[in-house]
This record gives structure tokens, sequence and C-alpha cells, in this order.
């Protein structure tokens, strides 16, 4: 990396660190763009060259979350099922940590980023809706993993749900057992649940 693409990953770090050190401090609806370009010495206008969005100033690792999920299904032990990998690292990523910093890179914890995004309903939307955006990448590694085709309905639809069951772990009183209960279904079917109809 050259020293212009240094300064600029540098840049985009203090942006994101700042907006996440004034956003929990004071609240979303509180801090202003101006006020996250004023604390880390830069311009409205670089600020936006950087970041499209306010929301986009506190999920800053796009990239990282597809690659992360497609290597969960692609770098998976061997004899763990496409679901168990997926579970695992849905748990890990979208669900509160054992260890409240263990996912966080900044000087904030990933608790209070978590209480965050989840008291910020505009964060928890936006994140959502970021997070989904991973399906066809994820359809794309199920389906190459399995020998099926690129656009294998089976695969799009283990992706879809596989995403989805996070928002629906998250809405639950038992984050973790709703989303072991997800996971069983995708995992065994609904015949294999003992159900009834």
């Amino acid at each position: 990396m050259g020293r212009r693409e240094r300064k600029k990953a540098a840049t985009r770090k203090a942006l994101a660190d700042a907006a996440l050190r004034l956003f929990i401090e004071h609240g979303y609806d509180a801090v202003t763009l101006h006020d996250v370009a004023e604390a880390a010495d830069v311009s409205t206008t670089t600020l936006l060259k950087y970041f499209p969005s306010k929301e986009a100033l506190v999920f800053d690792e796009e990239e990282d979350q597809e690659a992360a999920l497609v290597s969960a299904v692609r770098d998976r032990a061997p004899g763990t099922t496409i679901p168990q990998a997926l579970r695992a690292h849905v748990k890990r990523v979208r669900i509160r940590p054992a260890d409240p910093d263990a996912h966080c890179e900044t000087d904030t914890g990933y608790g209070d980023f978590f209480d965050l995004v989840v008291g910020t309903p505009a964060l928890s939307d936006y994140g959502h809706r970021m997070w989904m955006r991973r399906q066809d990448a994820l359809a794309r590694a199920i389906a190459e993993d399995t020998g099926a085709p690129s656009d294998d309905l089976r695969s799009a639809a283990l992706a879809r749900f596989a995403l989805e069951a996070s928002a629906f772990a998250r809405a639950a009183a038992d984050a973790e057992q709703a989303l072991d209960a997800a996971f069983d279904l995708l995992e065994n079917g609904w015949s294999a649940t003992g159900s009834c109809a």
C-alpha cells in the first residue's frame, strides 16, 4: 500500500472511529455529519467522499462481512455442514458475543456498538439491509461448494434464510435459542422437528 492509500485508509478509520465514539457518547440522532467531520479534523465534503450517508459511518466493514460469510462456507472444517458453519458464523458476528470486546477494532467495545445499533431504528434497518446484500455472494459460494449451478434456487434459499435468521433471533427474548431453532430447521427440515403438519 502506497503513501496515498495509507493516508486515505487512516482518514477513513479516523472518521469511522470518531463517528462511533460520538454516537455512543451523545446518541446517534444528536450527532451531525459536521460534528463527525470536525472531530476527525476534516471537512464535511471530505467525509462524504468516504461515507455516502450517516448510517454508513457505523458500518465500515461491508467487504469484510461478505468475505467472512463466503469463507464460512468454503473454509469450514471437514465434516461440518454448510448450515452448521453458517450457524456458528452468524452466532459469532450477529449475536452478542460472550466477550463483549471480541469483535471490535476500536477503543469502543462491541457491546456498546451492539447496543447503539439495536437501540437506533435507522441503524438497525440499515445494518439489516447491508447484511442481506450478501445473499447473492453467499448463494454463489454455496452453489459452488455443492457443485450446483450458480443460479441454483436451493442455494439461494439457504443463503436467504441463513441471513434472515439473525433478524429473527435478535427479535426473540433468547437470541441464541431462536437462532438455534432457525438453523435446526434449515439443517433438518420441518419433518425432522417432530412437529405436526
